[in-house]
Parts: C-alpha cells; sequence; structure tokens
C-alpha cells in the first residue's frame, strides 16, 4: 500500500469532472434558476461546473444528462466518478460508499434526511433507490453551518427534478435489459419513465413531475475461500510444549502427532469453502414532486418518495470440513514461502504454506474426516421505504425570505432466511462405530471422509475433490439423495423499523450594503427511531447418524447445485457435483421446506426406534417465536439551531457561523439471566456545538482558491446501542453486545483547493484536507480460551476469556453432544486516542469542442480524471492475534513453548480506507453518438469484509486486507433521431477479480471475489 510517483504522474495527466456536479444552494434548497433539461455529455459537464465554481462551499456534483441518463444505472457506482470517493460491492453490485476514506456519509433526497434498512445511521441504500429517476447527484464535503449534522466523510444529496424550472413538458420513458456473465435466467428487465409539466393559472403557476422505475437484476460472483489459520505443522526438530487442561505442561510427542513434519515449518489446509454468491434484486421507485407558486415571492411544495426493494439471496456453499484432523498426515507436494511483512511495527516474518497437494483420509487416525457439506443460503430483504417532504418558502419582504419545511422517512424492512445443510455420507468410506453386522450406532457419526485435491499456485484458490483417490465417490454417488443427511437448520426473521421525522425553519435576511450580504439562522427538530425484532433457530446441528435424516426422506426438496463454478476464471478444479435444498422454493414457499423436514425428521425418528433405539428427547423442531432478547428500541431526539453570515468582499466571498445541537437518545433492551429477564433502558444526552468556515478568493476570472473548516459529528449506529443480547448456534461466531455508552465520532476538518477553469467545460484543481477524528468506533475482541485438546471451555464463567455462549452446538471445539460454549465476544468502543487523516485531491477535464474547424469529427473527444491520495495516523485500540495466528507468529521466531507465547497486536485505525485511488474517463460526443470507457483503480484496503462469514479466527485476528483492484466500465449510445436514443453499457468489462489476503497485503491468500460482467442494451424515447 506504499504510494509510488508513477501513479501520481498517471493522476496528473488524468484528473476527473465527472466528480464535479452539485446545486450551489445547501442540501436544504433548490435553486430554481437551475436548467434541468441538459442535453449531452459536455452540457452536462458544463453545468455541474458551473455549479461547482459558484458554490460558496467545497461541493462535488454530477448532473443528468437527460432524466434517467446518469453515467451509470447504479447510483453507488455513479458517486465513484467523483474525486475522493470509492466503493465497495456485493457481488460485483455497488452498495457502499466512502467519502474520503470514511463510511461514515449521510444520505438525502432533496435535502430531506432519509433512513436505512437496518441498524445504520448513513441513510438509504443506493441499491435501493434506481439512478432512473434521479436528476443530479451533490456531495458536500465542506459543511455550512446551516448543512445537516452527521456527516464524517460527506453528505450525499440526490436530485429529483423540479417541476417550476421545466421550460418544457417533459415526457421520456427508457426500456432496457441487463445480461449477466455468470448467472443461468437470462435477461433481466428495467424500465424507467418521467412525465411532467408547469402552466399558469390564474391562482398562480402549478407544476408537477411524476417518474417510475421498476428494474430487475441478478448479480452472481464466486467467492473459494481457504483457511489456513489452524494448519501449523511444526518442523521434526521442534519441542512443542502444551499447557494441558489442569494447567500441566505437556510436550508433544512429534513422530506420532507429527509424522509429516520437515526441516521447516509450514502451514497446510484447515478448511475449503466454495461460496456461490447470487442476488436478485427487484427494484421498484416513484418520486412525485408538485410545486405552487401564487405569485412571485411564494412557493409551495410537496415530494414524495417510494420504494420496494426486494433483494433475494440464493447462495450455495460447498465446504471440505474436519480438514485439520488428518493435517499432520498429509503431506503437500509444493510450497511457498509467505512473508507476513510487519504488523504493528512488529516484523512478523516468513513461513512456508502449501500450495498443491492432496488431502486424503487416514482412516486409522480419524475415521470421519475430512467431510464434505453441502450448504444452501437462501434470504431476502424486502424494504418498504417512504419520504414525505412538505413545505414552502415566503419572499417576507425584499430583505427577508423565510422557509419551512416538515419531512417524514420511514423505511421498514423484513429479513426472512432459510438455510440448510447437508452431510455427505461417502459409500466409498466406511461409517465409524458400526456394530458386528455392520448397521449403525449410537455413536455413529453423520459424516464421513471425502478426499480432496488444491491447487493454490497462480494466485488461484482452487480445490475440489481428488478424483484419483481410492475413496473417491462417483458423480452419481455425489447426486444420490440416498448419500446424504440432513446437517442442520437455520431459520430467522428479523423485522426492522426505522423512522425520521424532522421539522425546520429557515430564514435568511439580506443586507444593502457592507461585506455582510446576507445572515442565515434556522431551528430543526426531529426525531428517529427504530425497532427491531428478530427470531432464530436452528434444527439440529447433528452429529449421530441416528438423529440424521437421509436425503431419501426429502428428496423432492433437493435439486443439483450451481456447477459452473469455472465460468469465471477458466479453473478445473471445483467442487461441481453437489445436492442442495431448492433455493427457489425455501425463497417461494419456506413453510413447505420446513415442513417437508419437520416430516423427514419424525419418519427418521420412527425409523430408528423400530431399529430398537431409544430417545431422551423430543423431536426437535424449529420455534419460531422471538425470545425474550429478540428486539429492543432506539430512540433519540434532536434540536439544532445555527447562525451563519454569508460576506463578499472584492474578491473574497464565502460564509462563516456555528451549529448547535443538543440529543437526547434512550435504548431500550431486554437482557436474560438464569431466566430471568429484564427490562433495560438505558438514557443518556449530549450536546455540540460546531463552528464552520468557507471562504473562497476568486483570484481571476478562471482561478478560485477554497478554504474550508469546520467541525461534524456522526452518532453511533443502532445496533452498536443494543442492550439485548442475542446467542447464535455457530462455535466459530463472535457474540456482539451493544454499548450504550458510546459518544459520536467528532471531525474537525480543514480543506485547502486551487481551481483553474481554463475553459468552457475545462477544469484543472488540486486540493489539500485533513481531519481530526475522535472518539473513532472500533471493534473491540476478546477471544475465548482454547485448550491443548482444542476444545474451548465450557465453564458459564469462562475465566479464560470470552463470553459463555448456551446456545452453541459444537463441532470442532467442543463435544457435539454437549450444548453450551465459550465463544468471543466483540463489542464496539470509542477509540480514546484521535486518528489525524489528510489527502490531496486532483481533477481534471477537457474536450476538443473549441477545436471543430481544425479536427473535425476529432473534437468529440473529451477527458476526465482524478486521483486521490491520503493517510492516516493515530489510534490506539488494538486488535490481536487470535489464538492460532498466536501459534504461527511464536512459530516464525522459533517459539513453540505455549508458555511463552506472545501476541501480535496492531491498532485497528480505520477500515476500508484506500490510501491512492483514481479513474480516468475518456468520452466521444458527436453527430449523436456519445461514448464513455471509464477506468477506476483503487488501492488496498483492510476490511472485515470477507467470504462465507469468515470471522476474525479464520483471519488469524486481524482485518483482512482487499488487494489493488481496477474495473472497466464502458457505454455507448446513439441518437437515431431527435426523439429516440439506442445505447449499450458494459460494467466490469474485463471480468477483474477481487483478491483478498490475511494480515497484509500479498501475504497470505484467503479469500477470492470472481465477479461477473454486467451488460445492458436498451432504448430512450422522449415525447
Amino acid at each position: 500500500m506504499q504510494f509510488k510517483l508513477s501513479k501520481l504522474a498517471v493522476s496528473v495527466l488524468s484528473a476527473s469532472a465527472l466528480s464535479m456536479v452539485a446545486n450551489v444552494n445547501a442540501a436544504q434548497e433548490i435553486d430554481e434558476t437551475e436548467v434541468i433539461q441538459v442535453q449531452g455529455i459536455r452540457a452536462s459537464l458544463t453545468s455541474a461546473l458551473n455549479q461547482k465554481r459558484d458554490a460558496n462551499n467545497l461541493v462535488e456534483v454530477i448532473q443528468s444528462e437527460d432524466i434517467g441518463k446518469l453515467p451509470d444505472q447504479n447510483l453507488a457506482e455513479v458517486l465513484e466518478n467523483i474525486t475522493g470517493i470509492q466503493i465497495t460491492r456485493t457481488a460485483g453490485v455497488g452498495t457502499g460508499v466512502q467519502i474520503r476514506g470514511s463510511n461514515r456519509n449521510i444520505v438525502q433526497i432533496n435535502g430531506a434526511q432519509t433512513v436505512g434498512t437496518g441498524d445504520g445511521r448513513t441513510g438509504m441504500k443506493f441499491e435501493d433507490l434506481s439512478a432512473g429517476i434521479i436528476a443530479g447527484v451533490e456531495v458536500t464535503k465542506a459543511a455550512q453551518a446551516k448543512t445537516t449534522e452527521g456527516s464524517i466523510g460527506g453528505t450525499v444529496n440526490l436530485k429529483t427534478i423540479r417541476p417550476l424550472a421545466l421550460d418544457e413538458t417533459l415526457a421520456t420513458v427508457r426500456l432496457q435489459g441487463e445480461d449477466s456473465s455468470l448467472t443461468t435466467d437470462g435477461i433481466m428487465p428495467r424500465f424507467s419513465g418521467a412525465y411532467g409539466d408547469n402552466w399558469e393559472t390564474e391562482a398562480g403557476k402549478f407544476g408537477f413531475v411524476v417518474s417510475a422505475a421498476l428494474s430487475r437484476q441478478e448479480a452472481t460472483s464466486f467467492r473459494p475461500r481457504v483457511d489456513r489459520d489452524g494448519s501449523l505443522v511444526e518442523n521434526v526438530n521442534a519441542d512443542v510444549i502444551r499447557v494441558d487442561d489442569d494447567g500441566n505442561p505437556q510436550t508433544e510427542d512429534q513422530p506420532n502427532k507429527r509424522p509429516i513434519a520437515q526441516s521447516f515449518d509450514f502451514l497446510g489446509i484447515q478448511f475449503l469453502n466454495q461460496e456461490t454468491e447470487n442476488f436478485e434484486y427487484e427494484t421498484k421507485n416513484v418520486a412525485a414532486s408538485f410545486e405552487f407558486a401564487p405569485n412571485d415571492d411564494m412557493k409551495f411544495f410537496f415530494d414524495a418518495i417510494l420504494t420496494d426493494q426486494e433483494v433475494r439471496q440464493e447462495s450455495t456453499r460447498v465446504q471440505g470440513s474436519g480438514v485439520s484432523a488428518v493435517l499432520n498426515y498429509n503431506l503437500p507436494t509444493a510450497f511457498e514461502t509467505v512473508n507476513f511483512g510487519s504488523l504493528g511495527g512488529q516484523n512478523l516474518g516468513s513461513i512456508q504454506a502449501a500450495t498443491v497437494g492432496t488431502i486424503q483420509p487416514n482412516l486409522s487416525v480419524d475415521d470421519d474426516d475430512p467431510n464434505l457439506r453441502f450448504n444452501s443460503d437462501t434470504g431476502a430483504r424486502v424494504t418498504d421505504t417512504k419520504l414525505f417532504r412538505l413545505g414552502g418558502q415566503w419572499q417576507v419582504t425584499a430583505n427577508l425570505k423565510v422557509s419551512a419545511e416538515l419531512s417524514s422517512a420511514s423505511s421498514d424492512t423484513q429479513t426472512p432466511k432459510l438455510d440448510t445443510q447437508l452431510n455427505f455420507i461417502n459409500p466409498n468410506t466406511p461409517l465409524d462405530g458400526l456394530d458386528a453386522n455392520g448397521d449403525i450406532t449410537s455413536s455413529t457419526s453423520n459424516d464421513n471422509a471425502v478426499p480432496f485435491a488444491y491447487d493454490l499456485t497462480g494466485d488461484q484458490l482452487a480445490f475440489g475433490i481428488d478424483f484419483d483417490s481410492q475413496f473417491a465417490p462417483t458423480v452419481n454417488q455425489l447426486l444420490d439423495p440416498s448419500n446424504t443427511v440432513l446437517d442442520q437448520v437455520d431459520y430467522s426473521h428479523g423485522d426492522t423499523k426505522n423512522g425520521d421525522d424532522a421539522f425546520r425553519v429557515d430564514a435568511s435576511y439580506y443586507l444593502d450594503s457592507g461585506v455582510i450580504t446576507s445572515v442565515d439562522a434556522g431551528i430543526r427538530f426531529n426525531k428517529v427511531s427504530h425497532e427491531s425484532l428478530s427470531v432464530s433457530d436452528r434444527i439440529g446441528g447433528f452429529s449421530k447418524m441416528i438423529d440424521s435424516p437421509s436425503g431419501s426422506l426429502f428428496s423432492d426438496i433437493l435439486v443439483a447445485g450451481p456447477d459452473n463454478f469455472g465460468d469465471a476464471d477458466g479453473r478445473e478444479l471445483a467442487l461441481r457435483n453437489y445436492l442442495i435444498v431448492d433455493p427457489e422454493l425455501a425463497f417461494n414457499d419456506p413453510d413447505q421446506v420446513i415442513d417437508t423436514l419437520h416430516t423427514a425428521m419424525d419418519t427418521h425418528r420412527t425409523n430408528m426406534v423400530n431399529q430398537g433405539f431409544s430417545f431422551s428427547n423430543d423431536v426437535d423442531y424449529l420455534n419460531r417465536i422471538p425470545s425474550s432478547t429478540a428486539g429492543f428500541e432506539v430512540e433519540e431526539e434532536t434540536t439544532a439551531v445555527y447562525a451563519q453570515a454569508n460576506f463578499e468582499y472584492e474578491m473574497l466571498r464565502g460564509n462563516f457561523g456555528i451549529r448547535h445541537i443538543e440529543t437526547e437518545v434512550s435504548s431500550i433492551g431486554n437482557t436474560e439471566v438464569n431466566g430471568v429477564v429484564s427490562k433495560v433502558n438505558n438514557k443518556g444526552e449530549y450536546s455540540y456545538t460546531l463552528p464552520r468556515l468557507n471562504l473562497i478568493a476568486d483570484v481571476t476570472d478562471d482561478i478560485a482558491i477554497r478554504l474550508g473548516w469546520g467541525k461534524d459529528i456522526t452518532r453511533p449506529e443502532y445496533g452498536n446501542l443494543n442492550t439485548s443480547v442475542s446467542y447464535g448456534t455457530n462455535e466459530n461466531a463472535s457474540v456482539e453486545i451493544g454499548n450504550p455508552s458510546l459518544s459520536p465520532m467528532e471531525a474537525t476538518t480543514f480543506d485547502l483547493s486551487a481551481e483553474w477553469y481554463f475553459a468552457e467545460a475545462a477544469v484543472l484543481s488540486i486540493g489539500y484536507f485533513s481531519k481530526d477524528i475522535e472518539n473513532l468506533f472500533v471493534t473491540g475482541t476478546e477471544s475465548a480460551e482454547v485448550f491443548a485438546s482444542g476444545f474451548r471451555d465450557t465453564d458459564p464463567n469462562c475465566p479464560g476469556g470470552g463470553i459463555y455462549n448456551p446456545a452453541v452446538q459444537p463441532n470442532q471445539l467442543g463435544n457435539p453432544a454437549q450444548e453450551g460454549l465459550c465463544v468471543d465476544i466483540e463489542t464496539s468502543l470509542n477509540d480514546p486516542d484521535t486518528i489525524t487523516q489528510s489527502g490531496i485531491e486532483m481533477a481534471f477535464q477537457y474536450d476538443l469542442s473549441s477545436f471543430e474547424q481544425e479536427l473535425g469529427w476529432a473534437s468529440g473527444f473529451g477527458i476526465q480524471a482524478n486521483y486521490t491520495i491520503q493517510e492516516y495516523d493515530g489510534g490506539s485500540v488494538e486488535n490481536e492475534s487470535a489464538t492460532r495466528g498466536t501459534d504461527i507468529f511464536n512459530a516464525i521466531n522459533g517459539i513453540y513453548d505455549e508458555r511463552n507465547f506472545q501476541k501480535v497486536t496492531a491498532v485497528q485505525g480505520l477500515l476500508d480506507f484506500s490510501e491512492n485511488a483514481y479513474n480516468i474517463t475518456g468520452y466521444y460526443e458527436k453527430h449523436g453518438l456519445s461514448a464513455r470507457l471509464r477506468y477506476t483503480w483503487r488501492e488496498a484496503y483492510r476490511t472485515d469484509d470477507t467470504a462465507a462469514g469468515a470471522s476474525r479466527n479464520s483471519t488469524l485476528g486481524f482485518p483482512v486486507v482487499v488487494h489493488d483492484r481496477g474495473q472497466v466500465n464502458a457505454s455507448v449510445s446513439y441518437d437515431v433521431n431527435e426523439n429516440l436514443n439506442v445505447g449499450i453499457e458494459a460494467v466490469n468489462l474485463t471480468k477483474s477479480e477481487i483478491t483478498q489476503s490475511c494480515v497484509n497485503e500479498g501475504a497470505l491468500l484467503c479469500f477470492q471475489g470472481l465477479a461477473d460482467r454486467r451488460v445492458t442494451a436498451g432504448v430512450t424515447y422522449k415525447f
């Protein structure tokens, strides 16, 4: 992640103006004079630059060429055009936005605050709102006193068309179809359209605009995962000393414990996971705006935004589990040297790691591992969002203007989920615990051994079944329902309601003379609410055959899983033949799936009883009743007042002022201790005074110097305030506990930039920014102790660390027959130290339109580009190596005595933060032809967003590092005539992959994300 001068050279030659398009006014007001019906790429860029140039604070704008014609289909990807903004993707679709390295931003529509779908505070998800109904995007980087608080990075304001600004009737419709390279469901349709007009009446001027969009989208990515956290094989000469459960040191019997030990330490394979991540989106949006101006001094408006979003997940996972049971008995055939680099000022050193080999069962060592598991992960997020905005403005006198606005935002989100796991029973390896007749007994495990092969060379995590092994199952055996058993079913359903009701009054008084040109003042009251209720339960987590119904009893709900895992990168080695519970059926009729599985369990129990088995417990059915700790509520009431003076003197202009806020917060939840439930209501209050200054010097007609300074806060997410404790059933999952004592994060921001508008639709700019962030939200983790046996403690007091989870059904870390285990605990903390962040942003935009006579058709070319360099320092809350990671790091240093182990620690700092990023866009517009080609590059960053639910345990205790990545998007459209336009767009044209390493970039390859290419073609007709 080191900055290289060659990147700077590239950035100076290429800087972006697609990142410059915003309304001059603050998020609270839309100028009646703004031009909405901008035609063509160059005209939209010119309009955007004019708005940025005239603004009295630092804003960036993207202006649509026409309604529904922003430069990208996805709003997150639209924002990626802006200097200083990077995005994260889910299955290749833009979902998260970082502004200057921060996720702590807020989203508004026409200046009104939106609400999120879960426990987040930043506002609407970008995939929930179609770009087809948005006319422009504004990003405020330097706030004014009248800018609503809540953002550390920036405020994103999505703008719809204002009816009274129309100069002609608006009527347009757009039809498109999108195809994804990795999906199998064909073309997904998109529709958007808008109609609007205004007219004069005796009562005044009236106007309206209604726009709507319906889109369906399918996105798939393949995500292989290889865990090597518990894969250490110490060298043959190492005296490995472990402390047993009684506290006594024990020297390991190397010849018997590690028969494949070499003259060097190495990392083998701990776990294999092949995930096919599939999401289907159905998005319905309606935006309506009505405006009425009875006279030139008065205007009223009403806006309504309605969204209905269904995000449907039909993902699969194929797991090679229990691999570590035979770790010391399978010698890899090839190794590589892994350099972990340095962390927390400590050089971690290097170790050998397996890259090629097979994992063969060793029945004399472990008679049921490694085993093969098939998972179907089916879920949804169904969100109904509403935003209403009612208000008006009145020019009371020539010097006084008053505006008032009432807004109400709400979201209701349902998150049903039904996950199933099947164990494969390999006919070619014997079951354990059989009696003399070869029949199962009460101790027979519900899985048995399967051979695997892996090849991790060429920066590729490829693995599959070793079909050359004597134990290998055939394809027909893999697809035979009678060779599978039900292992577990996980059910959950969440219901989240968020609301934000606000009322504000703003006044502006214009002065006739003097440096101060006007004074703004206002007050805003708002109340936010969050209600969350969830229910979850698990069938099984079975470990014995007597409890596990055969797939032949529920074969009518089984289907073959996707077999196209190699389509992304052409790999031959993959897991392609397996059965899963039908994800379509699990989504459309979960009750049928649950009833079928319940019936199979009943039939299986009856069969076992008829064979002479007895049971002390009843059949375990899903419990769909919420527990006492399943819900919590958060309410906040905030009063904000501000005063702001706007000034202009010779070449100087700008504003200064203060914003003062007072907030009361209440978090209500339940805590259950020994069966006794008590309600806990944590209340708190805080206040902040936020000064803000913006100064612009128009040095010449073409050069502007900007300075901004100010303070802002961002509040904790609702989930971080949750006082209810929820226990899951996964032994590797940490228990998350809220912290209602969290304080808001505070940021003091400084901006200094220079802009040179050297031609029409052209700019060259460079800016410096810095932030001092206090009370940074970080994750604190306390690990549960792991004994020499490999098991965790079952003492409810967890004296060795962590928290006791009574719901865990142990698999590898405890006795599968005994519920309850000490697990890791995670909570959010305020870092007591200050994080200092600084950066440089550069942008360039130019086209050749002024050389039309000299260049002819070639004068249609243009370029936009930007580059952001940033860094941070500070913080004190540390991550520490997990138990297995500690084993590895100490072995590298020749320490094998557990009593002398030292943990590796490192300050967590900012996640999802890239030090360098740029994008460059070349475009052509001439004779009705418009074309864009954009390359976006982002440097490596640390994140907790990993494949298949990996925890910090499986990543050695630290966030993973996403490697440098570039992506190419392109679009071409043609105006057949003045009404009809045809076009095609491609996202991720070169199918760029996502690569993640554990600990440091390029260290231990842990995860891959193989994303699809999405191509959209369609027509637009203007009436």
